[in-house]
């Protein structure tokens, strides 16, 4: 499968989840998953990545440590890009944010411009698409977010 195929593939299979239940540390479309589960499930069942659960891990494990566990999981399968540099994010490049002491919320950029994800997200209780300028939230902490690509 090309790139452009297979990012495609990744932005297709997050669709896929949509409208799924948050529910923490679950892994099952249509009745719950976190944003976590939701990127190792898009990404192993397409086989992309091989297959690994980083579970088990608390409900509030950010608000407490600074161990980077999140983006460590990231970094081990994938590289950072940067905007600022005119490298990424591209559809089926994942976003991490900053809440609490480390990267713990993340979601797949299905477009760049303006920036949309879709992600497990806890105060809409589902999986959803949105733009992230429409999401106070999310918009605040986009100036420290990083972004990471299976890809190159």
């Amino acid at each position: 499968m090309s790139e452009a195929e297979s990012r495609a593939a990744v932005v297709a299979a997050a669709r896929a989840w949509l409208g799924t239940p948050y529910h923490h540390a679950a892994d099952v479309r249509g009745v719950g998953v976190d944003c976590a589960m939701i990127l190792v499930r898009v990404f192993c069942d397409l086989g992309l990545v091989e297959p690994f659960d980083p579970r088990p891990y608390t409900r509030d494990w950010f608000l407490h440590k600074a161990d980077e566990r999140y983006m460590g999981f990231l970094l081990a399968r994938a590289r950072e890009v940067c905007p600022s540099t005119g490298s990424g994010p591209e559809p089926g490049d994942v976003m991490l944010f900053r809440f609490g002491q480390c990267f713990s919320h993340g979601g797949i950029v299905t477009q760049a411009d303006p920036l949309v994800i879709i992600h497990a997200y806890a105060q809409a209780r589902m999986v959803v698409e949105e733009e992230i300028g429409r999401n106070a939230d999310l918009a605040k902490r986009v100036p420290r977010a990083k972004f990471f690509s299976y890809w190159g």
